[in-house]
């Protein structure tokens, strides 16, 4: 009979390690699918995996190529990359006719790491998968069929609205230029450039000489655009989408591979169930020749509620583990809440901290000028915008660049005005001023006491230790955790600021000798030496 019990054992140990098995392998699967899908949602518009340009180059061995760290920062934020003075990233910026790529922030390490994983291995996929450009060709004459086409052609630098992407918005293109020159222009704008065409040469000095990427389209896929941009309808791409710089394109049908991989599963769990029937009937057969009649269970559950009863050390070991496993996430995850490291949001003015701060090095208490003698930093009045913004108006049309994309100075510096209800022709203000809805990007709780006078004016701590190099920033963003451990590891590390406070004098005079030798051991007195680590310092 014991011989009858150890074959049962192994017969459903085998089951479900088939089962486990199987699981994990589809679940691997799905997640290198994952990339695939990742790529034709955000990366297909522009790039293929090949060797071939579309708009973007080729991604044929780029990870051989580049590290996977520097792919992940390009990716992400080509623009920072390259304001950074790396090399691999000036270099391909000025290969790709000085167009900054789109960044992708919105995508996680994981997510571009599959999307690596499936360039360096896109025959690893279905027939037919690899190119989301082949999926629209022929000839279209419909505006659906040139809505297509524009999304995956067209929409990673155009809109079909009046607003600016990379390149210009095409609202109106119809009426300004003729088809035939539309044509030219769109299959090899160089070459109309070079043939001395005035508008060709207007156009390409107008935008700093970029030239845009010769389109692989026939005559009728650009009938096919030209009549979608002319009546896009209510189509989100007529204001450049819902998200500027997120690029929609045609999703690929997955139903074959949705039924392929029922199919698997379910010829898995027909498998599972023949398993335990013959395991079953061969357990039969052997009680029966040994003269004894088999009384054990004859289902898949029976066999594994067995298999757990028979292993009851080894169950509990995987529950312990499971259970303090997910009580350390758990842990883990409750030391996030609240914490908004990488907190950006869209501001109702695209005001750049990095072209006023930065390039025009305008020192910050001169906007949050409350800072040395208040509490807040405080949020400045348009009126202080007026002191420059009276002046320089956005008439000389230039942009900057902000949040990665490329935006008119003219419509930011006319938001000021709009909301001032000031006109910039009269120089006179109405009656009707409204205020900015600025969006807080630093929230501390409410039982927290912070100073910014006592830090910057005592403290003579600079704006950038708590929030990092705002000018480099175009979008201010949280830089520091500004957690309670954060602080207190700065108040740890930091020196105290005792130069020239009196304050300071009078309190190293009433400091007793050995209290005195204590803090002054290392040279350095920090903040929590003279007690900035006591509660009542920061909680009400």
């Amino acid at each position: 009979m014991n011989k009858i019990t150890n074959l049962a054992k192994v017969n459903t140990l085998f089951r479900v390690s088939l089962f486990c098995i199987s699981f994990l392998f589809f679940q691997l699967n799905s997640y290198s699918q994952d990339g695939k899908k990742i790529f034709k949602a955000n990366c297909a518009a522009c790039h293929s995996v090949g060797s071939n340009k579309v708009v973007g180059p080729g991604l044929e061995g780029i990870s051989e190529k580049y590290s996977e760290e520097w792919l992940l920062k390009w990716t992400k934020n080509s623009t920072e990359l390259i304001a950074s003075g790396d090399a691999d990233a000036i270099a391909a910026f000025e290969k790709g006719l000085m167009i900054p790529m789109p960044p992708q922030e919105h995508l996680s390490d994981g997510e571009l790491k599959a999307v690596y994983n499936y360039i360096a291995s896109p025959e690893n996929y279905s027939e037919g998968e690899m190119e989301i450009v082949e999926e629209v060709s022929g000839s279209f004459d419909s505006v659906e069929g040139g809505k297509k086409l524009f999304k995956i052609n067209c929409a990673s630098c155009h809109s079909v609205g009046s607003n600016k992407v990379i390149g210009p918005g095409l609202e109106g293109v119809n009426g300004k230029y003729s088809r035939e020159w539309l044509g030219k222009w769109i299959k090899n704008s160089g070459e109309l450039i070079a043939s001395g065409d005035a508008d060709a040469v207007a156009i390409f000095n107008e935008f700093k000489k970029s030239i845009m990427p010769p389109q692989a389209v026939s005559s009728e896929d650009i009938n096919a655009i030209l009549a979608y941009i002319a009546n896009p309808g209510n189509d989100d791409s007529a204001d450049g989408g819902k998200e500027e710089g997120v690029v929609t394109v045609i999703e690929e049908d997955n139903s074959t591979m949705k039924y392929l991989f029922i199919g698997v599963i379910i010829l898995l769990l027909i498998l599972v169930i023949t398993l335990n029937k013959t395991g079953v009937f061969v357990r039969e057969v052997i009680a029966k020749e040994a003269g004894e009649t088999y009384d054990g269970t004859t289902t898949l559950y029976g066999g594994f509620k067995n298999l757990m009863s028979d292993n009851k050390g080894i169950v509990a070991v995987i529950v312990i583990v499971l259970f303090f496993g997910g009580l350390l996430n758990l842990v883990d995850g409750a030391f996030q809440i609240g914490v908004h490291t990488g907190y950006k949001p869209e501001q109702p003015i695209k005001f750049s901290h990095k072209i006023h701060a930065g390039d025009n090095k305008i020192d910050c208490n001169y906007c949050h000028s409350s800072a040395r003698h208040s509490r807040t930093s405080g949020i400045p009045s348009l009126n202080v915008c007026m002191n420059c913004h009276k002046a320089i108006d956005g008439s000389n049309g230039k942009t900057f660049m902000y949040n990665g994309q490329q935006y008119s100075m003219t419509e930011e510096i006319q938001k000021i005005y709009d909301y001032l209800d000031y006109d910039k022709e009269t120089q006179i203000y109405g009656d009707n001023p409204t205020p900015v809805k600025w969006i807080k990007v630093h929230n501390l709780p409410d039982h927290v006491y912070y100073s910014h006078q006592q830090h910057v004016v005592a403290g003579k701590q600079k704006c950038q230790t708590c929030h990092g190099p705002v000018e480099e920033m175009d979008v201010v963003e949280q830089y520091s955790q500004l957690t309670m451990k954060w602080c207190i590891e700065c108040h740890k590390e930091t020196a105290v600021a005792t130069a020239g406070n009196g304050y300071y004098d009078e309190m190293h005079k009433r400091m007793t000798p050995e209290f005195k030798e204590k803090v002054f051991k290392d040279g350095v007195l920090t903040v929590d030496e003279i007690g900035g680590w006591e509660c009542a310092k920061c909680h009400y």
